[in-house]
């Protein structure tokens, strides 16, 4: 098993640790319905998902309801 041949210490590993930082995320516009959202990601819109600019789960209006007694 290998050893390090001297303790790195902590303001040292710290130092180096600092340049990993978190990217804000992509912000896309839907040519559909203007709805900001994140580049390759599906999001909702009134009721709808949508992803690249498609309808892919349409949601279900009032009138659809069934009322059950």
């Amino acid at each position: 098993m290998a050893h390090p041949k001297s303790r790195i210490s902590k303001q040292r590993k710290r130092k180096r640790r600092t340049h990993y930082k978190a990217t804000s995320p992509q912000i896309a516009t839907c040519p559909n319905t203007g709805e900001a959202h994140q580049f390759h990601r599906a999001f909702w819109y009134e009721g709808n998902m949508y992803y690249k600019g498609k309808m892919v789960i349409k949601g279900f209006d009032e009138e659809d309801e069934v009322e059950i007694d």
